[in-house]
């Protein structure tokens, strides 16, 4: 159970974990602003703002696209591994192992990409990337590489934390506290962080796994076109991969919520039946939901339709519900101060609801096949990562900023930031779903006239953003650069 203690001391960071855990955060947020940048000049560019050529803005929607998942994966995996180490053991190797395995797949995909002229997106669909028309087989081969690193470097991650909880808990069902689901005293001090870390382990491995087969299966056919791939068949497995991958740094950063929410409300925060339930529900909603990406392909199983459009309606809601409740239940009359840490995950809450209400609209076929290819899709993806997931990983870097004084920060700059951040979020994803209303087109470098005008509210609120998010790297950068007081021992109850 969450503790009620600011900063305790199974949180202390041995010298190798803290030198680790700090490439992490400090890589992520100077990546996010990087990736931030390069989606204001798409912005700017669409809106008639800047001049792209059109094979750069597909290189640069490439970058900009593999480069925000991979360091929200980065970033919430450290979220992961921060909290879930105090409940099993995880060894520091396996979690360097990420870190390097992705800053290699990040360099074979920056040299596809600005050296060898890839322009494919991540989606890589059949059979496009070994037939560009501005790049060779060779460059589509190393984003493919580069990808396999990334996924090996995570899958490692997870199976060091997969034994860590078989070795305390006995088996993944105990550890998602299936046990408890019918009846039974529930052990309230059982871990919100082991039930979602388990649950990110087993969805988000099975993705990892499928999208390993399909990049084999691409780099054969790169260099063998000769096999012939079902173009159905790795479409679908690349879009199971996409949608755990991304999902999975939902549930990986909301663990910061579960953690750190009673320590600045002071109330506790204990494991419920209903919880649980969210939690296995979800486990299984998360793995045989991804074909609502595909209802607008018509060679689909009209079986694997049916179950995309159904389980699309219920998979987005148990967990949420019940992490909202939660959280707002423990919030209530709890007098909690407001400081960073505790702002930005009641931003994180209200983006995760916001950015689920376009998606389930997008998830109905009838709305789908309108919808689908235009602007509303990055509209609701973007709400919920922007608003959603990055300040759930946030807060964490401002908490842990704040155990390095003992004080959790407040500064006037940083109550001047965090509206910045949020005024300019919401500019910006509006922007994109009015676009979408309009049926402006997703995906596109030259844009008419008449769609000029969400394209250049979009960079605007995207230049707020980036001002904002450049404030706060410099600031958490500085904080977790600082020596820990007392040799690490920092702590003041909460």
């Amino acid at each position: 159970m969450a503790t009620l203690t600011m900063y305790p001391d199974d949180e202390r960071l041995s010298r190798g974990e803290r030198s680790v855990f700090n490439l992490y955060l400090v890589s992520a947020v100077a990546l996010f602003v990087l990736m931030m940048l390069l989606g204001l000049a798409m912005r700017m560019s669409q809106g008639n703002w800047l001049a792209l050529a059109p094979d750069l803005f597909y290189r640069v929607l490439s970058m900009h696209g593999a480069g925000m998942v991979g360091t929200m994966g980065l970033v919430t995996t450290a979220v992961m591994w921060f909290f879930l180490r105090k409940y099993v053991t995880l060894h520091l190797w396996a979690f360097l192992a990420n870190y390097v395995l992705f800053l290699l797949g990040a360099l074979c995909i920056i040299g596809s990409i600005f050296i060898g002229n890839y322009a494919g997106l991540w989606t890589f669909l059949y059979p496009l990337p070994s037939q560009g028309m501005v790049w060779s087989p060779q460059s589509a081969a190393v984003f493919m590489v580069g990808y396999l690193l990334i996924g090996v470097g995570m899958l490692l991650f997870y199976l060091d934390a997969a034994a860590g909880i078989i070795r305390v808990f006995g088996n993944f069902a105990r550890a998602l506290g299936l046990q408890w689901l019918f009846g039974g005293q529930i052990d309230p001090s059982h871990p919100k962080a082991v039930v979602a870390g388990t649950m990110v382990i087993i969805a988000n491995s099975l993705g990892i796994l499928a999208g390993a087969v399909v990049l084999v299966l691409y780099l054969i056919n790169i260099y063998d076109p000769q096999m012939v791939l079902n173009a159905l068949l790795t479409k679908n497995l690349t879009y199971w991969f996409g949608h755990m991958y991304i999902n999975a740094t939902i549930y990986m950063g909301v663990i910061a919520v579960y953690e750190l929410l009673p320590r600045y409300t002071g109330k506790p925060y204990s494991v419920s039946r209903p919880f649980l339930w969210s939690w296995a529900a979800s486990t299984v909603f998360v793995i045989i939901v991804f074909p609502h990406h595909l209802l607008m392909d018509y060679a689909e199983p009209r079986w694997m339709a049916v179950t995309g459009q159904i389980i699309s309606h219920g998979a987005l809601f148990p967990v949420f519900l019940v992490t909202a409740y939660g959280a707002l239940a423990n919030v209530y009359h709890s007098g909690m101060r407001w400081t960073m840490p505790s702002r930005l995950m009641m931003l994180s809450l209200f983006g995760w609801a916001a950015g689920i209400v376009p998606a389930v609209i997008d998830g109905t076929i009838s709305v789908n096949r309108v919808m689908h290819n235009t602007q509303w899709v990055p509209g609701h993806f973007h709400f919920y990562l922007l608003l959603g997931v990055l300040p759930m990983a946030l807060a964490l870097m401002y908490h842990v900023v704040g155990s390095r004084r003992q004080a959790p920060p407040d500064s006037g700059a940083d109550r001047i930031g965090l509206p910045l951040y949020l005024v300019g979020g919401l500019v910006f994803v509006m922007a994109f779903l009015d676009a979408g209303r309009l049926s402006v087109a997703r995906r596109m470098a030259t844009h008419l006239p008449e769609w000029w005008p969400t394209d250049q509210a979009g960079a605007i609120g995207a230049a707020l953003v980036i001002l904002a998010m450049s404030y706060f790297a410099v600031r958490i950068g500085a904080g977790l650069l600082k020596a820990p007081a007392d040799g690490d021992r920092a702590h003041a109850a909460g």
